[in-house]
C-alpha cells in the first residue's frame, strides 16, 4: 500500500534556475508596468470621457440659454439663425441635436430622421420631469446630454428639451493609437527584459556553475584540488563544507596508507624475529638445552605477540564496519569495573602498582557490556603499563540524569600536548621500542575510542608531562538505536 502512494505521490520535475530566474524577472520587471501602463492609460481615456461630457454639458447649457432667449419653440420665424448655430455645434462634436417641445414631439434634428416625430424616450421623460441627462454610451461610443429649453429666461417652466448626442469616436480613436503605441513599447520592453534577464541570470548563475563543475571533477578523483567561490555567502558556505570534506578525505587516504604501511610493518616485525632465531637455531651445531629453551620461548612470545596484533586488527575491523551493531541491556557499570580492576589487580601487583576504584553513585546503563568491557579494560590496562613502578591508577565512576563518566588517572610519564590528539590514531605509539616491550600493538586506543562513539559517547585525554595522564569517557544512560536509512 505505501509503496503505491509513493507511486501515485506527484513529484515535480527539476526546475531549470536560469529559466526560473528569466521568469522572476520578467514577473517583476513586466507585469508591473504592464498594471500601471493599462491603468494610467484607463485613466487618462476616463478623464478625456469626464472632460468631454463636461464640454458636452457647458455648450448645451449655453446653446439652450440661446435657444430660451432667442424663443425658439414659439418663435418660428427667427429660427434660422439659431438652426445654423445648432447645425455648427453638432457638426464641430460630429454629433447630433435634437429638439423636442412639450408634446414630446420632434421639431428640430440635424440628422432629420425624426422630424414630426414623438419621442417619449426615458431620458427625454425624465427631463420634462427636471432630471437632466448626461451619459456615456461605451459601446456606441457617444455622450448622451438632455438639458430643458424654458420658456423664457424669467419663466423658469419647461418648454422643451435640447437632446445632445456628441460622438467620441475620435477620442477612442485616440486611445486605441495610444493602445497599439503601448503595445510596442511593452514587446520592445519585453525583448530587452529577456535578453537583460538572460545575461543577469548567467551572471547570477555563473558562481553556482562553476561550483557545479568543480564538484562535478571531486567526482572522478581530484581530491587535492581546493574550491574557492566567495561570490555569495551560499557558495563561500559550501565551498567551505567541500573543502573541509576534502581534506577530511585526504586525511582518510593518509591514514589508510599510513594504516596499511604500519599492518605490513608490524606483521612482518614477529615473522622476521621469528625468521632469525629460527635461522640462529638451525645455524648453529650441538646447541646447548638452555639456550634452546631460550630461543623457543622468545620465538613462542613472537608468535603471541603476532597473534595479538591479529587478534585486535579483527576487533578493529569488526567496530569500522557500519553495520555492526550493539547488544544492548542494562548492566551494572559500578560491578563491571570493579571485574576488570580485580582482573588486572596482579599486574599491577608485579610492579607495587596501587589500584583504586572511587565510587561517587551506583550506576546501571544500557551498554553493550562485552565492547564496552574492552574498551575500559584498554584503558586501565594502559594506565598500568604505561605507569611508574610504585604509582598509582585511579578509577572513578559518576553519572547525572543524562550520562555516566569514567574517569581513569595514572601517575606515569605523561603525554605531550603535541601527541594527545595523536594517541587515537592506529599504530600509533609515542615511545615505539618501550610499547613492544610493554607486548602494546598500538591499537588498543583506536579500539577503545570506536566502541565509545559506538555508544554515542565522548572520550577526551588531560595529560602534563612528568605528572601523569587521565582519560574521562561519557556516555549516555540510556542508549538510542538509530533507525536505518533505506
Amino acid at each position: 500500500m505505501d509503496e503505491e502512494k509513493k507511486r501515485l505521490k506527484f513529484k515535480l520535475p527539476p526546475i531549470n534556475l536560469r529559466i526560473f530566474l528569466t521568469i522572476v524577472f520578467l514577473l517583476f520587471g513586466i507585469l508591473p508596468i504592464f498594471i500601471y501602463g493599462r491603468i494610467v492609460s484607463r485613466t487618462n481615456f476616463s478623464s478625456r470621457i469626464d472632460a468631454r461630457k463636461i464640454e458636452i454639458q457647458t455648450k448645451g447649457l449655453m446653446l439652450s440659454n440661446k435657444l430660451t432667449r432667442g424663443n425658439f419653440l414659439k418663435n418660428t420665424e427667427d429660427r434660422e439663425v439659431l438652426r445654423s448655430e445648432i447645425d455648427t455645434v453638432a457638426e464641430i462634436y460630429n454629433g447630433r441635436i435634437v429638439i423636442i417641445d412639450k408634446s414630446y414631439k420632434t421639431i428640430e434634428d440635424t440628422f432629420n430622421l425624426s422630424l414630426g416625430k414623438i419621442n417619449i424616450s426615458p431620458e427625454i421623460v425624465d427631463t420634462f420631469g427636471g432630471s437632466n441627462t448626461n451619459i456615456y454610451n461605451k459601446s456606441k461610443s457617444y455622450i448622451l446630454q438632455t438639458i430643458p429649453i424654458y420658456e423664457s429666461i424669467d419663466n423658469q417652466n419647461i418648454d422643451g428639451v435640447l437632446m445632445f448626442i456628441a460622438s467620441t469616436e475620435n477620442l477612442v480613436s485616440v486611445a486605441e493609437s495610444v493602445g497599439n503605441t503601448e503595445k510596442f513599447l511593452y514587446i520592445t520592453l519585453t525583448a530587452i527584459v529577456v535578453v537583460l534577464s538572460v545575461i543577469i541570470a548567467n551572471r547570477l548563475l555563473k558562481p553556482l556553475t562553476n561550483l557545479r563543475d568543480d564538484i562535478a571533477s571531486i567526482g572522478y578523483g581530484k581530491l587535492d584540488q581546493k574550491i574557492e567561490h566567495n561570490e555569495y555567502q551560499l557558495t563561500k558556505s559550501i565551498s567551505e563544507n567541500i573543502n573541509a570534506t576534502l581534506a577530511k578525505l585526504q586525511a582518510a587516504d593518509k591514514s589508510r596508507d599510513e594504516f596499511v604501511a604500519n599492518v605490513s610493518h608490524e606483521l612482518k616485525t614477529p615473522i622476521t624475529s621469528i625468521r632469525v632465531l629460527a635461522d640462529s637455531l638451525m645455524s648453529m651445531e650441538n646447541v646447548p638445552n638452555e639456550m634452546y629453551a631460550e630461543f623457543m620461548q622468545d620465538i613462542s612470545d613472537e608468535i603471541d605477540r603476532e597473534a595479538k596484533i591479529i587478534d585486535d586488527l579483527l576487533s578493529l575491523v569488526k567496530l569500522d564496519k557500519s553495520a555492526t551493531k550493539l547488544v544492548t541491556e542494562q548492566v551494572d557499570i559500578n560491578q563491571l569495573i570493579k571485574q576488570i580492576l580485580k582482573r588486572l589487580r596482579p599486574i599491577a601487583q608485579k610492579r607495587d602498582i596501587e589500584m583504586t576504584f572511587e565510587t561517587i553513585r551506583e550506576v546501571n546503563a544500557d551498554v553493550d557490556e562485552t565492547k564496552l568491557s574492552l574498551a575500559i579494560n584498554n584503558l586501565i590496562e594502559n594506565a598500568i603499563k604505561y605507569n611508574k613502578d610504585g604509582g598509582y591508577v585511579k578509577v572513578s565512576i559518576d553519572a547525572d540524569h543524562k550520562f555516566f563518566y569514567i574517569k581513569v588517572k595514572d601517575s606515569g610519564d605523561g603525554i605531550a600536548p603535541e601527541y594527545q590528539d595523536l594517541i587515537f590514531e592506529r599504530f600509533y605509539r609515542i615511545d615505539k621500542a618501550r610499547s613492544r616491550q610493554t607486548g602494546g600493538t598500538g591499537l588498543g586506543l583506536a579500539i577503545t575510542r570506536n566502541v565509545i562513539h559506538m555508544h554515542d559517547g565522548i572520550i577526551k585525554v588531560s595529560s602534563k608531562e612528568g605528572e601523569g595522564t587521565m582519560f574521562t569517557v561519557r556516555i549516555p544512560l540510556n542508549h538510542v538505536k538509530r533507525r536505518d536509512k533505506k
